[in-house]
C-alpha cells in the first residue's frame, strides 16, 4: 500500500469531519445574498422622505397600533424589505459570531450593482421581556451596532445606512410581545441616494 500525500490526506480529513460538523440553523439557509437582492431591489416607486427621530417617536406614541396603521411607519411598508436574523449575547450590543455569515451576505447584497445606488434603514426591535425604556434602548444600539459593523468591517458606505430602535414596539401582528419572534433586525430600502458615475 502507498503512502497518501498531504493534499489526500488533508481530503480524507475533511470528508470524515464533516458528519461530526455541527448542523447549520435552518435560518442560515433561508438567507442568501440572491434573496436579498431580490427582495430589497423591488423598488418601483420614490421613498418618501425620513426623520429617524420622528420614526422612533411615531412607534413609541403609536399604542398597540401595527406598524403599517401609522402615518410615515406605514409609508415605509409599501417599501422594500425584509426581516434577519441577528443575534446578539443577551442583553448586549456585541453580535454573536455566527450572524457574521449573515451580516457578510447583507453586505455583499449591497454591494451588488442592482442595490448599489439605494440607501438602507436598519431597524432594529425588541420583544417585552425587560422594560420598556431600556428594550428602546438596546434596540437602538443594536441597530447602530450593525450598521457599523456593515460601514467598518464590509465596507458599505456609513451614508446609506440609517439606524432606528423601536423596542417593544411596533411587534409582528398577532404575535405576543414577549415573543422571541419580536427580536428582530429589518432592512428597508429607502430609494435611490446617489448614483454612480
Amino acid at each position: 500500500m502507498q503512502p497518501m500525500n498531504s493534499r489526500a490526506a488533508l481530503l480524507l480529513l475533511s470528508i470524515m469531519a464533516l458528519p461530526m460538523a455541527a448542523p447549520e440553523p435552518a435560518f442560515a439557509q433561508e438567507v442568501s445574498q440572491e434573496r436579498i437582492v431580490n427582495g430589497l431591489g423591488k423598488l418601483t416607486a420614490a421613498a418618501p422622505a425620513i426623520d429617524i427621530e420622528i420614526l422612533r417617536q411615531e412607534a413609541v406614541n403609536g399604542g398597540d397600533k401595527p406598524m403599517s396603521a401609522l402615518p410615515n411607519w406605514g409609508r415605509l411598508a409599501k417599501l422594500p424589505q425584509m426581516v434577519v436574523e441577528i443575534n446578539f449575547e443577551n442583553d448586549s450590543v456585541a453580535i454573536q459570531p455566527t450572524s457574521y455569515r449573515t451580516l457578510g451576505m447583507i453586505a455583499d447584497a449591497l454591494h451588488h450593482p442592482n442595490l448599489w445606488d439605494y440607501n438602507f434603514l436598519v431597524v432594529g426591535h425588541a420583544s417585552a421581556t425587560g422594560s420598556d425604556t431600556h428594550n428602546l434602548d438596546l434596540s437602538g444600539r443594536r441597530a447602530d451596532a450593525i450598521k457599523e459593523v456593515l460601514a467598518t468591517t464590509f465596507a458599505v458606505n456609513p451614508s446609506r445606512l440609517y439606524a432606528v430602535g423601536v423596542g417593544e414596539h411596533l411587534p409582528i401582528e398577532g404575535s405576543k410581545e414577549d415573543a422571541s419572534v419580536n427580536r428582530r433586525v429589518q432592512l428597508i430600502n429607502l430609494g435611490v441616494f446617489k448614483r454612480r458615475s
